[in-house]
């Protein structure tokens, strides 16, 4: 990567080293064409298409399906659809984080109350954090353990309880810049999961950990895995709009905002479950470039919430902002020293991209 090879998207600010990005001839990123591309989708096709799967997932469970939750707005709203539009029983599902939240605890409680029926999977904190640094030594990712779970303990509960659909919520490579496979193709398999969500690194992260077959329990896919299993986003089948799923999720279920704005990003109302989002979004910002700033930005520019202009101005004033409070709680759950902690942040850093001054990695570029 050379920094006079980098670019950002013409209407949002997309940079060119986003994984999987797509960039057309006139400098739109696959996102942003997306966005018009909706504007004229047949959307009540795809919910014929829904209610197709829908009816083809029937099974003889207590439950239509499977939602991935974690009180947030997202899982929320997909909830909230499938329940009231689609006369559906979902089962939630909420994969605990290692250093979960306050905020993230008390939105989940008010979630649940709203005649939910929810499953809570405590995977062993031990077996998590032993994937996690993995995760974070060996990929510069910072919460490996409990995405892999996210995705590998949904489809063996699903397996378990023979629930045919699994339903999460957008699909954030076609929402906000990645791989198109599945923009007209509703399903996927785990091995998409695999490739695309757990970085293509899956297989060496489970065999560098060395877990006996139970410490893994959680982290691994069911070899009995049934292929009549559906496992789609529902952003397929709606218009996906964050910011209407948080304005539902506060109205109806009492979804709670950070007083002020989280670590890295201007925003307040997302990712508020865990201590380790924040690390996660650092290594991407020293790793590519760009951080949860620079996501949330992009958002709210394809929403028409904001200019390009005043998203440069608030991406320059937060994205890159490190996880300082949360130190004390990473070095304890790595278990390693503060001088091992740093030493392994700075060899992430993309040093085409970033240079470091003040004990901090400041950026060489100039977003235009």
């Amino acid at each position: 990567m050379n920094i006079k090879n980098i670019f950002w998207c013409k209407s949002c600010l997309n940079m060119s080293t986003r994984p999987r990005i797509e960039i057309d001839e006139k400098g739109n990123c696959n996102a942003c064409n997306w966005v018009n591309e909706k504007k004229t989708l047949d959307w009540s096709k795809r919910e014929q298409e829904l209610k197709k799967i829908i009816k083809d997932a029937k099974s003889s469970s207590t439950y239509d399906c499977l939602v991935p939750v974690s009180g947030g707005k997202d899982g929320t709203f997909v909830t909230h659809q499938l329940k009231t539009k689609y006369n559906l029983r979902p089962l939630c599902i909420t994969i605990k984080p290692a250093m979960e939240l306050e905020i993230g605890k008390k939105n989940l409680e008010n979630f649940i109350k709203e005649d939910i029926d929810h499953l809570h999977i405590s995977p062993s904190l031990k077996s998590m954090s032993v994937l996690d640094k993995i995760g974070f030594l060996d990929y510069g990712q910072g919460y490996y353990g409990w995405m892999t779970a996210v995705h590998s303990a949904i489809v063996r509960i699903a397996s378990s309880l023979k629930i045919n659909l699994i339903m999460y919520g957008e699909d954030g490579e076609v929402e906000y810049g990645g791989t198109t496979k599945y923009k007209y193709e509703p399903c996927y398999g785990i091995e998409h999961m695999k490739e695309v969500f757990l970085n293509n690194t899956y297989e060496d992260v489970i065999k560098k950990s060395k877990l006996s077959e139970n410490e893994k329990f959680w982290f691994s896919f069911p070899e009995d895995y049934s292929k009549d299993i559906k496992i789609t986003h529902y952003s397929y089948f709606e218009n996906w709009n964050p910011y209407q799923n948080y304005l539902l999720a506060k109205e109806k279920y009492g979804l709670e905002d950070l007083v002020a704005s989280n670590t890295g990003t201007f925003t307040n109302f997302a990712h508020n479950d865990q201590a380790l989002s924040a690390l996660h979004y650092y290594l991407m910002y020293i790793k590519f470039g760009f951080g949860r700033a620079t996501q949330d930005a992009g958002i709210e520019i394809r929403r028409g919430a904001m200019t390009r202009d005043q998203a440069i101005n608030l991406v320059n004033l937060y994205d890159g902002i490190f996880p300082e409070e949360h130190v004390d709680k990473y070095l304890k759950y790595f278990g390693i020293s503060e001088s091992m902690f740093f030493e392994n942040i700075d060899k992430w850093a993309n040093k085409e991209l970033f240079e470091k001054k003040n004990s901090g990695w400041k950026p060489k570029y100039k977003i235009i």
